[in-house]
C-alpha cells in the first residue's frame, strides 16, 4: 500500500520540467514583455520593499513605552538601537562622560570673543564721555528673595517633571547594533545599561524579537547626509533630514551628558535659530513665508560647521556591540 503513491510523486515531480519546457517559448515571450512593461517594474519595486511595522509590533512597543531607533552615522555606518522617555524624576541619569580638551563649542567660543569685545568698546566709550567714571565692573547677582521663585502659598516654585529621554547606553555611550538579531540578543543578556531601570524592561526582554526591530520613518535618522545637505545651499535644504537630525542630536545630548551638544543646540544658539526657522517653514503659512526669510539669512557654510562638530561629538560617544 505504501508503494502506490511513488510513482505518482514521481510523475508529478516530472511532469512539472515537461510543462516549463513546453511553454518555454511563451515564458521567454513574458519575460521579454516584463521587462519593457513599467507596471510589472513597479511591482517588482512594492516587492522589494521592506514589510510595514505590524500592528502586533505596534501595540507591543506602545505597552512597554520603548521605539526602537535606526541611525546613519558618516562612514557608511549604520545602527539600531532603543530610545524611550519618562519624568525625570524616575531615571538615574548615566554616567556623564570624562570631558575631553578639544570639546570647545566654535560658536560658543565666537560669542565670547565678540561679548568680550563688546565689554571693551563699551568702556572705552565710557571712558572717553567721562574720564573720571570707575570701570565697568560685572553686575552684582540677584538676591536670594529674587533667584528663589516663590508660589502663592509662600513656598519655593518646584519644577516640572518634565519626561526626558532614554536610550539603550551605558556610562555615557550609545550602544549601537548593526543588525535587529544582535540588538535582540544583547537585550536578552545580563550586560548592563541604563534601559534597566524602565519599570517594563522585563516585557521588553521576554516579547520583543528581531521581527519587532522595525524603527518607523520618525524614529529613522540619517545623520550621514546632514553636513552634505546643508553644503549643498538653502534651496537644497531637506526640511524634514535636518529637523529629525535635530531632534536625535538634542535627545542624545541631553540622554549622555555630551555638554558640547548640548550648548550648540540650547535656545538661542545659532543652529536652535536654524531648527526653529526649519520648522516654521515646514509648518507653512505666513509663518512659513517668513520664516523662509530667515533661512535665507543663516549661513549655510556656517551652519554645516556647526553641525559637523555635533555629529562628531555623538559619533565619538557611540559603542558599537556587533
Amino acid at each position: 500500500m505504501t508503494d502506490s503513491p511513488e510513482p505518482d510523486a514521481a510523475d508529478s515531480r516530472e511532469a512539472v520540467p515537461e510543462a516549463e519546457a513546453g511553454d518555454e517559448t511563451e515564458t521567454a515571450a513574458e519575460g521579454d514583455a516584463d521587462e519593457t512593461d513599467p507596471e510589472g517594474d513597479a511591482e517588482s519595486g512594492d516587492e522589494a520593499a521592506p514589510a510595514a511595522r505590524s500592528e502586533a509590533t505596534d501595540e507591543l512597543w506602545q505597552e512597554v513605552g520603548v521605539e526602537p531607533v535606526k541611525v546613519a552615522l558618516p562612514g557608511g555606518q549604520v545602527g539600531f538601537t532603543l530610545r524611550g522617555y519618562r519624568p525625570a524624576s524616575q531615571l538615574t541619569p548615566t554616567e556623564a562622560p570624562p570631558a575631553e580638551e578639544d570639546d570647545a563649542d566654535p560658536f560658543a567660543e565666537r560669542e565670547r570673543v565678540r561679548a568680550a569685545e563688546d565689554a571693551a568698546l563699551a568702556a572705552e566709550l565710557v571712558a572717553q564721555a567721562d574720564p573720571d567714571a570707575p570701570e565697568l565692573t560685572e553686575e552684582e547677582p540677584a538676591s536670594e528673595d529674587f533667584q528663589d521663585q516663590e508660589d502663592e502659598s509662600g513656598e519655593p516654585a518646584e519644577p516640572e517633571d518634565e519626561e526626558v529621554p532614554i536610550f539603550l547606553s551605558h556610562r555615557g555611550r550609545l550602544l549601537l547594533f548593526a543588525t535587529p538579531e544582535s540588538l535582540v540578543s544583547f537585550i536578552g543578556s545580563d550586560a548592563p545599561h541604563d534601559l534597566t531601570q524602565l519599570d517594563t524592561w522585563a516585557t521588553v526582554t521576554k516579547q520583543v524579537r528581531a521581527a519587532d526591530v522595525v524603527p518607523t520613518d520618525q524614529d529613522t535618522y540619517g545623520l550621514d547626509l546632514v553636513v552634505e545637505n546643508l553644503r549643498g545651499g538653502h534651496d537644497a535644504w531637506d526640511l524634514p533630514l535636518l529637523i529629525g537630525a535635530g531632534e536625535l542630536a538634542r535627545d542624545v545630548g541631553w540622554a549622555l551628558r555630551l555638554e558640547p551638544v548640548i550648548t550648540a543646540l540650547a535656545a538661542g544658539s545659532p543652529l536652535d535659530d536654524l531648527d526653529e526657522a526649519l520648522r516654521a517653514t515646514d509648518a507653512g503659512g505666513m509663518g512659513g513665508l517668513f520664516a523662509r526669510r530667515r533661512l535665507r539669512r543663516i549661513g549655510a557654510q556656517q551652519a554645516s560647521l556647526g553641525w559637523r562638530t555635533v555629529i562628531g561629538k555623538i559619533s565619538a560617544a557611540v559603542d558599537w556591540r556587533d
